[in-house]
């Protein structure tokens, strides 16, 4: 009755279910990482938790724990669609953990570091999208919808 999803991807290889997950990850990636930037750009002073002033929670802390959400969710469903929400759910938290990935290297946040450690994964996001789109669009048809 229920198909496994490495039957919708194609010849039913381990490779070509990796392959079509990727682009669901690199689709919410790239959305999350540049809606995070816009955001901390837009409004620099918003933290969503402040326990006192001057220590707050970063946005990217919050990707850790959506990090570990998906991965718990990805050992206890296997269905079709249930992995390609948590592939989606996987790129939310990537995004919000690498919006801050100058600070991981650097410990400070500089606008020549946050130019370049940004550039770099959007381009990175980006040809993981292209790359990845034809397989990941052929399993989002097949599993349409919801």
């Amino acid at each position: 009755m229920r198909e496994g999803i490495a039957a919708k991807v194609g010849n039913g290889r381990p490779f070509d279910l990796s392959v079509a997950l990727i682009f669901p990850i690199a689709f919410s990636f790239l959305l999350t990482f540049a809606g995070s930037r816009l955001f901390s750009h837009f409004a620099p002073g918003f933290y969503l938790l402040e326990i006192e002033p001057g220590l707050r929670v970063h946005h990217y802390t919050y990707g850790f724990f959506i990090l570990a959400m998906a991965a718990y969710l990805a050992l206890i469903h296997t269905g079709p669609r249930a992995k390609y929400l948590i592939a989606l759910l996987t790129g939310f938290g990537l995004g919000l953990a690498f919006d801050e990935f100058g600070m991981w290297l650097k410990l400070k946040d500089d606008d020549l570091a946050r130019w370049n450690y940004d550039g770099f994964n959007l381009i990175a996001g980006f040809f993981f999208l292209v790359l990845f789109a034809r397989p990941g669009i052929k399993l989002l048809k097949r599993l349409w919808p919801f």
